[in-house]
């Protein structure tokens, strides 16, 4: 639809939006800043942005594009990530940045906040107001779009998924229409929203149940780590040797360039739900390897993700850069698979130089918590897995040697660990998922012929189609 259309649609006098909605036009003064992006790979674009500072402007705006076809893209942190939502181009983005209040109710035991409340915005209100609660490893993605995508994280051995946690929300659907959704009201939509969410429609606010936190408790042990390329297989073999990680540890262990020795390295963060000497005690076969570079902090939950990892919080949050992202979920172990990736990626930053920001992770979130939650309870399938690689590829020439190198590198990195994860096949958790996989792998086949017979009843024309989109009856050639 031409710009000018779209303009005339939005600035119609009949609308009367609120004074505080704002409505922004590419080349206007603000329209980065309500459609930047995380990533720049293949990502929507975008000819208009409405930035609603009520619900009802929400619901106005869904009426308005839908009556006019013209195809949108509700955005929280816009973290995420696949190419898929790339298959949006010049349409109106509805970003949910106004919608970013905090309330947290003390006899309840809960947590409401606006559908664009990013995580690093929740995090000191739950702490001084006495809770904690599971979360994400960086401050920039939406709460409510980790929410919808399960909300895998370092609690999971003791709070669960953030989709566990979730006790409510208010919906708007594909018709503009607003519904409560929770156990009680429209269970089904309930059910299907915490694993395959972005398929449904656009949450304006959501309510979480909060873990109180004890006297004592509520401090963790963050512990930054170094590993040259010489100590990279004695590590991963060390990490994999736990098995199964303790409830109360979690670690990333990141392959990275170093500049000074113009080679890999693996920066390691591991923290410790709990006191430092119950930290050293649990984690005695890492530190035993003795790294040359190792920094601990102790501090409230509220803080960890301005510590850990050396502080990358506010490097891996800059908006605006080229990410292409593959995943795969783990179930077992192998620190030869890690190591054989490790050297691959060292061979990736000496033969590409332009290439040496990116960076190979394995996130191990224990899952004693979230397992223990029955399959069928929700509509996130995986919770089984209990790590996860992502391979993070960034590169400055777009169309150069590097880009098609990475089209080749991140499948044969993805299927290496597929090899050893403990799965017969590639399995990948919603928000990590790049886009190329099969629906099976992203949402579980047995999940998906209710999600199928639901997205029909809910979203039959497909308006929330670009993150992973469902079909509308499964099998679909049933």
């Amino acid at each position: 639809m031409p710009l000018v259309n779209i303009k005339k649609v939005l600035l119609d006098g009949q609308n009367n939006w609120s004074s505080q909605t704002t409505i922004k036009f590419a080349g206007d003064d603000g329209f980065i800043g309500a459609t930047e992006r995380w990533t720049t790979f293949n990502p929507p674009t975008f000819v208009a942005a409405v930035s609603p500072a009520t619900e009802e402007d929400v619901v106005k705006t869904i009426k308005l594009v839908r009556s006019h076809n013209i195809p949108f893209l509700a955005t929280g942190g816009r973290h995420g990530y696949s190419p898929t939502l790339g298959k949006l181009q010049s349409g109106l983005a509805l970003d949910l940045s106004q919608l970013n209040t905090i309330s947290v109710d003390n006899n309840t035991d809960t947590l409401t906040i606006g559908g664009g409340t990013t995580l690093g915005q929740v995090f000191d209100p739950v702490y001084e107001a006495g809770y904690e609660m599971p979360s994400g490893t960086c401050s920039g993605p939406g709460v409510v779009g980790v929410t919808l995508g399960g909300g895998v994280g370092r609690f999971g051995g003791i709070y669960g998924l953030v989709a566990d946690t979730l006790v409510s929300v208010r919906l708007v659907t594909a018709n503009g229409e607003v519904v409560d959704v929770s156990e009680t009201s429209h269970p089904d939509l309930f059910w299907a929203i915490r694993g395959a969410g972005a398929n449904f429609g656009v949450v304006t606010s959501a309510t979480y149940r909060l873990h109180k936190r004890k006297p004592g408790e509520g401090e963790l042990t963050n512990i930054d780590m170094i590993f040259p390329a010489e100590m990279s297989s004695a590590y991963f073999e060390a990490m994999a040797s736990f098995g199964i990680f303790p409830a109360r540890l979690a670690s990333l262990s990141v392959t990275r360039y170093d500049p000074e020795r113009n080679q890999a390295q693996i920066l390691a963060n591991y923290v410790y739900l709990g006191p430092e000497s119950e930290a050293r005690e649990v984690m005695k076969r890492i530190l035993d390897l003795n790294p040359p570079v190792i920094k601990v902090t102790v501090v409230p939950w509220n803080k960890l993700l301005s510590v850990h990892g050396f502080g990358f919080d506010a490097v891996v949050n800059k908006k605006g850069i080229v990410r292409v992202i593959y995943s795969a979920n783990i179930r077992e172990f192998s620190g030869s698979t890690y190591y054989k990736a490790f050297q691959k990626m060292n061979a990736f930053y000496a033969a590409h130089p332009d290439g040496r920001n990116s960076v190979l992770e394995f996130e191990v979130f224990p899952n004693q918590a979230s397992a223990a939650v029955p399959n069928e309870k929700t509509a996130f399938p995986w919770r089984s897995a209990q790590a996860y690689m992502l391979a993070f590829f960034s590169w400055t020439e777009r169309g150069g040697k590097t880009e098609e190198f990475v089209k080749e590198l991140g499948p044969e990195l993805r299927e290496d660990v597929v090899a050893t994860s403990g799965y017969s096949e590639l399995q990948v958790i919603v928000p990590y998922a790049y886009g190329n996989e099969t629906i099976e792998q992203i949402y579980g086949r047995n999940k998906l012929p209710r999600l199928a017979a639901l997205k029909k009843a809910w979203d039959p024309d497909h308006v929330f189609s670009y993150l992973h989109p469902l079909p509308t009856k499964y099998p679909e050639s049933s």
